[in-house]
């Protein structure tokens, strides 16, 4: 592994630590040459499908390019580097989980789109915005409305609970009070 600050490919581990989903390793190494130390992250290299442009071309899957269209989205945003990691690993796996070949580029987009959806209403409209190709104002403000909407759909307040004593209390105090459980003996009236 080349030192990132001299360049130099003579480096030893000081530490390793399964990474926080568990599915990579955090290696801690330290540079042999100028005493420096950095992190290195090592995950799986799983079969990745091809991806189909929608010019018909295929190229390889690259999570950094998901990456880099997801950071492009949050700048300036409240939304930490490890998000932005979180929501590409969730994009990844929904790609290996379909068990395809070859994925529709669209899949991967409307994937993103999905992410930053429920992460951030700015970076959403951003994405959308730039994946989507709006022709004219009014497909644009149309997204913002239907975003608009989901929001208020899911603030919306319950109806408050009636206070008191639970049903199943209720019940019982009516059960107790009844003829039929008034009688010690079990039996009915004669």
């Amino acid at each position: 592994m080349k030192c990132p600050f001299c360049r130099q490919s003579n480096s030893h581990v000081i530490d390793s630590r399964l990474g926080k989903d568990g599915e990579m390793i955090r290696r801690r190494r330290e540079c042999m040459v100028c005493s420096r130390r950095f992190t290195t992250y090592e995950r799986v290299e799983e079969a990745m499908p091809m991806v189909v442009k929608k010019d018909g071309r295929r190229e390889a899957f690259d999570r950094l390019k998901i990456i880099n269209g997801l950071k492009r989205a949050c700048q300036k945003r409240p939304v930490s580097m490890d998000a932005i990691e979180a929501m590409a690993d969730r994009i990844e796996r929904g790609i290996q989980e379909r068990g395809e070949k070859e994925v529709p580029g669209s899949i991967i987009g409307e994937a993103a789109m999905r992410e930053l959806h429920d992460t951030d209403a700015v970076a959403y409209v951003r994405f959308a915005s730039v994946y989507r190709s709006f022709k004219d104002l009014n497909e644009f403000m149309a997204e913002l409305e239907d975003l608009l909407n989901q929001r208020t759909n899911r603030a919306a307040p319950t109806p408050p609970r009636k206070t008191g004593a639970p049903r199943k209390a209720r019940r019982k105090s009516v059960r107790a009070d009844s003829p039929a459980t008034s009688d010690p003996s079990g039996g009915g009236s004669a």
